[in-house]
C-alpha cells in the first residue's frame, strides 16, 4: 500500500514535471529546440539528484552527477501528422504499481529516417498520449534501455506540443528511460512490436547506471 507522504512525493514529482515541459515548449518557440533540450536536460539532473520520488536510491543520488544524455541532432526533430492506420487497436500492459493499464491506439505517425511509430491514447483515466520507442541500440553496451524509452507521455507531462494544424511535434532528443529502467519496483508499460524501429537512436537519454 502507497503510503501518503509517497504519493505527495510522487505528485510532486510529476507536478515539476509538468513544469519542466512547459518551460521546454515556450523555450523551443521563443530561442531554439537546442536551448530547450539544454533546459530539459539541466532540470531533470537537478530533479534526478535531489527530488524525494527519484527512481535513484539515496547511495546512487549521493553520486550522481548527471544524466547521460547525448548531444542535440536538429535532424532529428520532426512535425508529423497521425494517420488511422491500426486506429482502434487495444494494448494491455501490466504494471507492479498501477494493474493493468490499458491503450487505444489512436494511429500511426511515420517519421523520415526512423519508421512507423503507434500512437497510443490511455484509455482509463486521463486520456493521455504515449509514444514509446524501442530502438536498435536497445540493450547494447553504451547504447540505450534494453526495455526502450518514452518519447511522449502526456498524462505525465512529457509532451512537446502541437505543429501546424493537427501535426505533431516529435523530437527525438527528448527520449527518455522509464523509471524501470533505475528502480526494479516500478514495472512500466515498455514498446510493443509497433514501436520498434530498425535504426539505431543515438539521441536523448541513453543507460547508464549510477
Amino acid at each position: 500500500m502507497v503510503s501518503p507522504a509517497s504519493a505527495l512525493r510522487t505528485a510532486d514529482w510529476r507536478r515539476r514535471m509538468f513544469d519542466i515541459y512547459d518551460q521546454v515548449r515556450r523555450a523551443a518557440a521563443d530561442d531554439s529546440p537546442s536551448a530547450a533540450h539544454a533546459l530539459w536536460r539541466h532540470e531533470r539532473d537537478i530533479m534526478f539528484g535531489t527530488h524525494a520520488a527519484s527512481p535513484l536510491d539515496e547511495a546512487a543520488k549521493a553520486r550522481f552527477t548527471g544524466l547521460a544524455v547525448a548531444p542535440y541532432d536538429p535532424a532529428l526533430r520532426f512535425e508529423t501528422v497521425i494517420d488511422d492506420d491500426g486506429a482502434g487497436q487495444r494494448l494491455e500492459a501490466a504494471t507492479g504499481t498501477d494493474g493493468t493499464v490499458y491503450f487505444e491506439r489512436l494511429g500511426t505517425v511515420r517519421v523520415p529516417g526512423v519508421g512507423r511509430l503507434a500512437l497510443w491514447r490511455l484509455a482509463t483515466y486521463g486520456g493521455g498520449l504515449f509514444l514509446p520507442v524501442r530502438d536498435a541500440l536497445a540493450g547494447k553496451d553504451g547504447g540505450t534501455y534494453g526495455g526502450g524509452r518514452y518519447l511522449l507521455d502526456t498524462i505525465k507531462g512529457a509532451h512537446l506540443g502541437s505543429g501546424a494544424g493537427d501535426s505533431l511535434i516529435l523530437d527525438f532528443n527528448f527520449l527518455y528511460n522509464p523509471s524501470c529502467a533505475y528502480d526494479e519496483r516500478w514495472a512500466c508499460p515498455l514498446p510493443g512490436p509497433d514501436n520498434r524501429v530498425d535504426v539505431p537512436l543515438m539521441a536523448g537519454e541513453l543507460y547508464a547506471e549510477y
